[in-house]
């Protein structure tokens, strides 16, 4: 599979695939829920300015107001954007740990900025079940900071696949061996836009003075990044070394791969000299990432789900659970295992 602009968009597994399936064909199909490190926040149902039952008023403390929220069809960038505007506050003043599919049903953590505003919590919380009442209002709290990305401990996944074809047994087998090996931590298709789509407009930055958004030219730059990684990551799973160091490993880490920024790799030797040549191969991404003076990261190799299980239904789909760290990707988990069919997300009506 390629974009538009002939980005590759899907890398190669450690092992064949065991089957096909299609993931998405509903929302409901894909459930994803964000876990702070907070205790488990007790459920409730808000009604005319007060939560039901006892009245009592939201637990915590703070500058931000915090809410869990479960929503189907939207994105979390519009939802903060309706956040903002419902809480008369600016965009940057809403804060969440990442972004969330929007051909699924998730729950998800935001805050809002609301130094002394504690007594119009309730009307707001009003506000925002009168105009969205799609949004399930799960919890509410007050908090000392803004939630910024990758904060979160973990996103617990259930996943229904359908219209599985292959060898049960087979596919069986394949989950199996993910559990307990894990799989190539790539990033999913969906960081690069439609098609690629956001990799051909980070080239058509290339010696140019970027203005505007922030948080959008972070994304692009994102993406970018994200790319040349899976393109690393793939060479090593076709060459059967992903699993192991190589000379040139940056010491006192695990097994990883660049996410590239300005200036010398953090590897040398054998690994810093197949990672330098392979991101010189995309000159304007490479171009791109040096003028915006990003910092070189790393990010591992491995992708491990925690406490993964399967159950087959009677009309012969399957559904997984399993929970992934911040930053991995459930659709990597899944391609390890199927050739996946993602079909275009619907029109949600609102």
């Amino acid at each position: 599979m390629t974009g538009q602009g002939g980005w590759r968009l899907d890398w190669p597994g450690a092992h064949p695939r065991a089957g096909k399936a299609c993931i998405r064909a509903v929302p409901e199909d894909f459930f994803v829920a964000e876990q702070l490190n907070w205790p488990d926040p007790e459920p409730i149902t808000w009604t005319e300015g007060r939560v039901a039952g006892d009245g009592s008023a939201l637990p915590g403390a703070g500058e931000h107001l915090c809410l869990l929220l479960e929503k189907r069809g939207d994105n979390t960038d519009y939802l903060a954007r309706q956040l903002a505007r419902l809480a008369g506050c600016r965009s940057s003043d809403i804060g969440y740990c990442g972004m969330k599919d929007r051909q699924a049903v998730t729950r998800q953590w935001f805050s809002v900025w609301r130094p002394g505003r504690e007594q119009e919590d309730a009307a707001l919380l009003d506000a925002l079940q009168a105009e969205y009442p799609q949004w399930r209002l799960l919890a509410a709290r007050r908090h000392t900071r803004k939630l910024r990305r990758g904060e979160h401990q973990y996103n617990h996944f259930r996943l229904r696949l359908t219209s599985v074809q292959g060898d049960t047994q087979a596919i069986e087998q394949a989950l199996q061996l993910t559990a307990t090996e894990g799989c190539p931590n790539y990033f999913g298709a969906q960081r690069f836009g439609h098609q690629g789509g956001n990799l051909d407009q980070v080239v058509g930055l290339a010696g140019k003075r970027v203005r505007g958004p922030s948080q959008r030219l972070g994304m692009l730059l994102s993406s970018a990044r994200s790319w040349l990684f899976n393109e690393i990551l793939a060479q090593r799973v076709v060459e059967g070394n992903w699993r192991h160091r190589l000379a040139g490993e940056p010491s006192a880490m695990d097994i990883t791969g660049p996410l590239w920024g300005d200036g010398p790799g953090l590897a040398d030797a054998e690994q810093g000299a197949m990672e330098l040549a392979l991101v010189e191969a995309q000159p304007k991404l490479l171009q791109v990432i040096r003028q915006n003076r990003m910092q070189h990261d790393r990010r591992p190799l491995i992708l491990k789900p925690d406490t993964m299980r399967w159950l087959w239904e009677a009309d012969g789909s399957l559904v997984l659970s399993f929970s992934l760290a911040s930053g991995q990707f459930a659709t990597a988990v899944l391609a390890s295992v199927f050739e996946l069919d993602m079909p275009e997300p619907q029109r949600i009506e609102k």
